[in-house]
């Protein structure tokens, strides 16, 4: 089993920046596709945490949410096991929790949850006005 944490959270003003992290642990990523997410605060129960940003294993395809992109970049480090999402030009509507999420078996759709079986337990962002 594959245990993610994420990191790198915070407040922040609008325009700033933020760059977090998810680590692996227990098992790597294997050769799947990694891929953020984020849940606003507010939104309804039962609701489906938003696709933000995918990377393949290799690193070489990467995929964006029409909202982030532009602003966000999401790499890896495969020799830390680790995958990053750097975030500029932050805005009050990006506030939310964010979550890195991996398949186990085999990549499903990427840009939405049910793709991925493994999730960290995400960290907060916070962008003032």
């Amino acid at each position: 089993q594959v245990h993610l944490v994420e990191s790198g959270g915070g407040l922040v003003q609008t325009g700033g920046s933020l760059r977090l992290s998810c680590a692996a642990s227990g098992r790597t990523f294997g050769s799947f596709t990694t891929g953020w997410f984020r849940r606003a605060p507010g939104s309804p129960p039962g609701s489906q945490r938003e696709f933000v940003a995918a990377v393949t294993w290799s690193g070489g395809s990467t995929s964006y949410s029409d909202s982030v992109k532009g602003r966000f970049t999401i790499s890896r480090d495969n020799a830390k096991n680790t995958v990053y999402l750097q975030m500029n030009s932050l805005k009050p509507e990006d506030t939310a929790v964010y979550y890195c999420a991996t398949p186990l078996g085999y990549n499903g759709t990427y840009y939405v949850p049910s793709g991925y079986d493994a999730w960290g337990q995400g960290t907060q962002v916070t962008v003032s006005s």
